[in-house]
């Protein structure tokens, strides 16, 4: 008896697949280039056109303050004007610095002005943040009377500071310029706008671990407003060597002048008849504090930003 086996059934095999195209990816919103608005397009010409015309404005007499110190004298009376020198020429230069101190003069600038912008910028720090950090009475009257400060034109005081500094015998001294004008009512509200924005529980703990205010002050407050404090002190500096009229007043002694008075001096001893030495003397007190100023532009931006908070 022979057994009958089922067939089995034929294996099935599965039907071939072709391999789709992969599909592009849409496209995200905002990569594909757009055609700007005509009119975005013309106020930023508008915006270039500006800047370009302000740029050469105040550009155009520093410029050619700085060519024509290098002439020779026969060249800055010539017509038609020409801008370059023929050859440069460091005469009229020569003739400045034998006429008056101009080292001497150099050297009290730079001495008044280290010394009165870093005691502008401590005494800044001090009085933000007692107004912030205090608990002292009446200080949200002590901020109102900084910013009427601020709106007081300082030609107004120079009457009272003058009358003050000759009763104290400070005539031709080095603390009669400095001393009248230590208090900075911009730095003081600079400082004590970016303050309140300083995370209070970092200074919480600081009070926790025993730290005195005058420690929470430099330890923590300080590098924690670096850019402040950079642009606070920028701006110091600049005022401090371009200022004219309070040294022109208090100071009548060559030793004792800044630069810019010494500009004055030279003025009155040459009469205004070598116009290439008075702008040589003029690019010695414009080129340093330009070139300090070019260097540390952006921290103050930087500063002035992150001050600019109101509380």
């Amino acid at each position: 008896m022979s057994l009958q086996t089922s067939p089995r059934p034929a294996a099935t095999t599965a039907p071939a697949t072709t391999p789709t195209p992969p599909t592009a990816a849409p496209p995200r919103p905002g990569t594909g280039r757009r055609r700007r608005d005509p009119r975005t397009l013309l106020l930023d010409a508008g915006g270039w056109v500006t800047m370009t015309a302000a740029t050469v404005v105040l550009g155009a007499p520093l410029l050619w303050m700085v060519l024509a110190s290098l002439k020779r004298p026969a060249e800055l009376y010539r017509l038609p004007l020409q801008w370059l020198p023929e050859a440069v020429d460091l005469t009229s230069y020569q003739n400045a610095a034998q006429t008056i101190p101009i080292g001497q003069l150099f050297l009290n600038s730079v001495g008044l002005t280290v010394v009165g912008a870093g005691l502008k910028v401590i005494l800044g720090l001090c009085c933000a943040y007692a107004l912030v950090f205090l608990d002292v009475p009446f200080r949200r009257t002590v901020f109102l009377v900084v910013i009427a400060a601020l709106m007081i034109p300082p030609q107004i005081t120079i009457i009272p500071n003058y009358s003050f500094v000759a009763s104290l015998g400070w005539l031709n001294t080095y603390q009669g310029i400095l001393v009248p004008g230590l208090a900075s009512a911009f730095g003081t509200f600079l400082f004590r706008q970016h303050f309140l924005t300083l995370p209070a529980s970092v200074l919480e703990a600081a009070e926790l671990d025993g730290a005195g205010h005058w420690r929470r002050l430099w330890r923590f407050v300080v590098p924690m407003s670096l850019p402040t404090v950079a642009a606070v002190g920028l701006v110091a500096v600049v005022n401090e060597w371009n200022d004219y009229l309070w040294p022109f007043l208090v100071v009548d002694d060559p030793q004792k002048m800044t630069l810019p008075v010494g500009l004055t001096l030279l003025q009155n001893i040459d009469g205004m008849n070598d116009w290439g030495m008075l702008l040589a003397a003029t690019v010695l007190v414009t080129l340093p504090i330009l070139l300090v100023f070019l260097v540390l532009q952006r921290r103050l931006v930087a500063g002035l930003t992150t001050g600019a908070v109101t509380g």
